[in-house]
């Protein structure tokens, strides 16, 4: 237990808060780690201090590998005051604090002692037990891209993710549609606005229109419920007295399985025709993030083991759940087909994520070690 603890502590002392990522220096404490087991690894490139690091305890080959994954950045620690050091690894009572405890350390961390775990058991799989850390989840998935690009993980038949779950076992979770929509006016001096076109008016009608118009096609999931939309920045003009030429928005769609994310930027963009064809605006749309959602067939085995395993460990029912927020399964589940089980279970809590004092409660911590070491056990004997 106290190797575990130490470890955890390790990995939440070493800043990588993403941009800019630094997570070579976490992929290296991993290493480090392993070896020491007897568990080599291979640390893999993907920028400037950027890196993925894949282990692997081969097995007979008889049946499909289980992937352990979890990435390596965080968020940052924000403008608010912390009352704990954010990257000190303070524990008091049954909680370690820092930036990354439940967003994702703490399930990376104990990832990497169920494997220790498991190869110290001795015990011959029947497939191979796989270690995928991550670089980049918390911002454009570098590091799961880079791996589906290069088949490090071909050949997995079931994946577990350690994000933050509280101990609750999430088989599907919402996708993510991020969007940029640009504004375009004409400048003019502020006290003659006819003679301008006002960009920031433009995308006010937008909006208006968005929140009055556009409808989601689809019916509400019996695990994550409807999809959502947020306006989520927005910005705009040069000064008081100016006229302003152009105006920028981003919306955050969080969609549930079934949903097409480009039936959703068709509809988007028929609206912003709409407008221009009535107005003077011109508008333009990016999309700076793409990910579907995920969810598990409902007669998925994986699913029923992991479930299954909780409820013998701990005692109490565990049943399968969803979330809102979306994980590194968006870019490996459709690289298999959609032929990829996934489970994402941590210690952490989904509430603690990306706020101020964030911490991970050792008992969960340890508990998640004593669950992944038992799937791994069961899913590949």
């Amino acid at each position: 237990m106290k190797e575990a603890i130490d470890f955890l502590k390790d990995l939440l002392r070493i800043n990588s808060i993403n941009p800019p990522g630094n997570e070579i220096m976490v992929a290296m404490a991993i290493a480090k780690q392993l070896r020491e087991s007897g568990i080599e690894s291979k640390i893999q490139s993907v920028g400037d201090n950027r890196a993925n690091l894949i282990a692997r305890i081969k097995g007979t080959g008889h049946k499909k590998s289980l992937v352990f994954c979890g990435h390596m950045d965080t968020v940052s620690v924000g403008e608010i005051p912390w009352e704990h050091e954010p990257f000190g690894a303070e524990e008091i009572d049954d909680r370690i604090y820092g930036r990354g405890s439940s967003d994702m350390k703490g399930g990376l961390a104990a990832l990497i002692m169920a494997m220790i775990e498991v190869s110290k058991s001795g015990v011959t799989l029947e497939g191979d037990l796989v270690f995928a850390a991550t670089a980049g989840e918390e911002v454009d998935c570098i590091g799961a891209n880079t791996m589906v690009a290069d088949g490090s993980l071909n050949g997995a038949g079931a994946m577990v993710i350690a994000e933050p779950s509280d101990g609750e076992i999430f088989v599907a979770h919402k996708g993510a549609l991020w969007l940029e929509i640009i504004s375009y006016g004409k400048t003019a001096h502020g006290s003659m606005p006819e003679h301008g076109i006002n960009a920031i008016d433009n995308m006010n009608y937008f909006i208006n229109a968005l929140h009055d118009k556009f409808k989601f096609k689809y019916k509400e999931d019996s695990l994550l419920g409807g999809p959502t939309l947020n306006i989520a920045t927005i910005s705009g003009g040069v000064q008081v007295n100016v006229v302003p030429d152009m105006c920028k928005l981003q919306i955050d769609i969080r969609t549930v399985p079934g949903q097409n994310h480009q039936e959703i930027l068709s509809d988007i963009k028929a609206l912003l025709a709409e407008i221009e064809s009535s107005s003077k605006a011109k508008f333009d749309i990016k999309v700076f993030n793409d990910k579907v959602a995920l969810k598990n067939k409902s007669d998925d085995q994986f699913i029923k083991l992991t479930l299954d395993t909780a409820t013998e460990l701990f005692g109490s029912e565990y049943k399968a759940k969803g979330v809102t927020y979306c994980t590194d399964a968006s870019i490996f589940v459709p690289s298999f087909n959609n032929n990829l089980s996934v489970i994402i279970c941590g210690p952490g809590e989904e509430t603690q994520a990306h706020k101020p004092n964030e911490y991970v409660k050792i008992s969960k911590y340890i508990n998640s070690i004593k669950l992944y070491k038992e799937i791994a056990l069961r899913y590949l004997k």
